[in-house]
C-alpha cells in the first residue's frame, strides 16, 4: 500500500505481498524504508536497516536486471463515461452522410433520432469541458486542449483526430458540474456499452440486454416508491421480448434517461462473511542486493543525515550565524566540518564533494537549515525600501 506521498521514517519492516513489475513504483515502495530515523533504537542508536517480508518473489525479478513495465491505473468510471460517449459520436458519424444535421435537439426531451441522440452527446461533453477550471492544475497542465474544446463551434464538426485528441487529453480532467451518483453513471455506461454493441452488431448485446431487463426486474420490486411508479410502464415494457425486436439507439437512451435516477432504490447485495483459519509459513529467508541502494546513494544519505543533525542542533555557532545571514569566518566553517566528521555524519569525502557543488560549505548548510523567517523578512523589507516599484 505504501508507494509514493508516505513518508514514516520510523518503518523497520516492509511486506511485499503482490506482484510489482514497474521497476520505478518498486523502487519507490522500497524506498519507504530507506527513511533515517535517530534514536529508533534507543539514545544514539540510530536507524541503520530495514527488513523487507517479500512473498512474492519481486526482489529475486528485480535482482536481475528485467525490463521493467511503466505500471498502470484503472480509469475512473467518469473517464470510461466521457470515452464511451465519444466512441458512441463516432459509431453514430459512421452511419450518415455529410455533416450533421443542422437540427435543434432540445436537451430537455427525449430524442427521436439518431442525429439528435448524437446531438445531445455532443452537448453534454461539451457542457462538461467548458464546466473544466483552468486554475486547477490538474486541468492547467491541458490547458490548450480544454480552450479548444471549450468552444461551442468546434463540435459542430467534430473530427476523428478530435476524437482521439479528447480522449487522450480531456476524458480524465475534473469538471465543476455537480456531482451525480455512481449508480447511475454506472447504468450510463451499461446503457452505453449496450447502443455500443447495438450498431456493432456484437455478442455482448445478448448479456448487456439481460442485465438491463434484471434491473428492471429488481426496479418493478419497488413498485410502492412513488418515482419507480411513475416510470412502470417503461419498466414493464423493457422485460419483453417484443421491446427487443425492433430496438435502436434513440430508444434505448429514451430507457437511459428515464431508469437512471431509479438505480439508487435497488438494494445493494449483501454478501456473507468467509471465515478462515490458516497458518503462515514462513520459509528460509535469503539476502539479495539491490544495487540501487547500495553505494549509490551515500552522498544523498550523508545530506540528509546531516539536515536532520543541523536541523536539531541550530544552537552550534556556525549554524546559527547561517540561519539568522550573520558573516561566518574560516574558523566557524572548520568548526561546522568537525562537528560533522566527530558525529559520524559523514566522511571527509562527501564534505569536499558538497564544497564542489556548491560556491561554499556554508551555502551547502544554508540549503540544509534554511534562513530565520523574521531574518528573512526584514532582509526582503530592505530591498523594497532600497527604491520605489510601479505596479508591475
Amino acid at each position: 500500500m505504501l508507494d509514493t506521498g508516505i513518508d514514516v521514517p520510523e518503518v523497520v519492516n516492509l511486506v511485499f505481498f503482490k506482484i510489482v513489475r514497474s521497476k520505478t513504483k518498486f523502487l519507490q515502495m522500497v524506498g519507504r524504508g530507506t527513511r533515517l530515523s535517530k534514536d529508533l533504537f534507543g539514545p544514539g542508536l540510530d536507524k541503520e536497516f530495514f527488513y523487507i517480508f517479500d512473498y512474492c518473489r519481486n526482489l529475486e525479478h528485480f535482482s536481475q536486471n528485467p525490463e521493467g513495465s511503466a505500471g498502470s491505473l484503472s480509469e475512473s468510471l467518469s473517464t470510461k463515461l466521457f470515452k464511451a460517449r465519444l466512441e458512441l459520436v463516432g459509431a453514430l458519424d459512421s452511419r450518415r452522410d455529410g455533416s450533421l444535421v443542422k437540427e435543434v435537439a432540445r436537451h430537455e426531451f427525449d430524442p427521436e433520432s439518431e442525429e439528435q441522440v448524437q446531438l445531445q452527446i455532443r452537448h453534454m461533453l461539451h457542457t462538461q469541458v467548458a464546466s473544466m477550471n483552468l486554475d486547477n492544475f490538474v486541468v492547467r497542465a491541458k490547458r490548450r486542449a480544454v480552450e479548444k474544446f471549450a468552444k461551442k463551434e468546434v463540435w459542430d464538426n467534430l473530427s476523428a483526430e478530435d476524437r482521439q485528441e479528447l480522449a487522450h487529453e480531456i476524458a480524465s480532467l475534473p469538471t465543476q458540474l455537480e456531482r451525480e451518483s455512481e449508480e447511475a453513471k454506472r447504468f450510463d455506461l451499461l446503457m452505453l456499452n449496450l447502443q455500443l454493441a447495438l450498431l456493432g452488431k456484437e455478442p455482448a448485446f445478448e448479456r448487456l440486454r439481460e442485465q438491463v431487463k434484471e434491473i428492471a426486474g429488481l426496479l418493478e420490486e419497488k413498485r410502492t416508491i412513488p418515482m419507480v411508479g411513475n416510470q412502470m410502464t417503461t419498466i414493464q415494457d423493457v422485460q419483453t421480448e417484443e421491446l427487443w425486436q425492433d430496438i435502436n439507439v434513440p430508444m434505448l437512451e429514451v430507457i437511459r434517461r428515464r431508469l437512471r435516477d431509479l438505480i439508487q432504490f435497488i438494494e445493494k447485495k449483501e454478501r456473507k462473511a468467509i471465515y478462515t483459519n490458516f497458518e503462515d509459513v514462513m520459509g528460509d529467508e535469503s539476502n539479495i542486493e539491490l544495487t540501487e541502494f547500495v553505494g549509490q546513494d551515500t552522498f544523498e544519505r550523508f545530506r540528509d543525515k546531516a539536515r536532520a543533525f543541523l536541523r536539531k542542533y541550530l544552537n552550534i555557532d556556525a549554524v546559527r550565524k547561517l540561519h539568522t545571514n550573520e558573516p561566518l569566518s574560516t574558523g566557524d566553517l572548520d568548526d561546522l566540518e568537525r562537528v560533522l566528521t566527530d558525529n559520524k555524519i559523514g566522511k571527509s569525502e562527501y564534505i569536499d564533494q558538497a564544497k564542489q557543488e556548491n560556491e561554499s560549505f556554508g551555502i551547502f548548510v544554508r540549503t540544509l537549515v534554511g534562513l530565520d523567517r523574521e531574518v528573512a523578512k526584514g532582509l526582503f523589507n530592505e530591498f523594497l525600501a532600497s527604491t520605489i516599484y510601479n505596479a508591475n
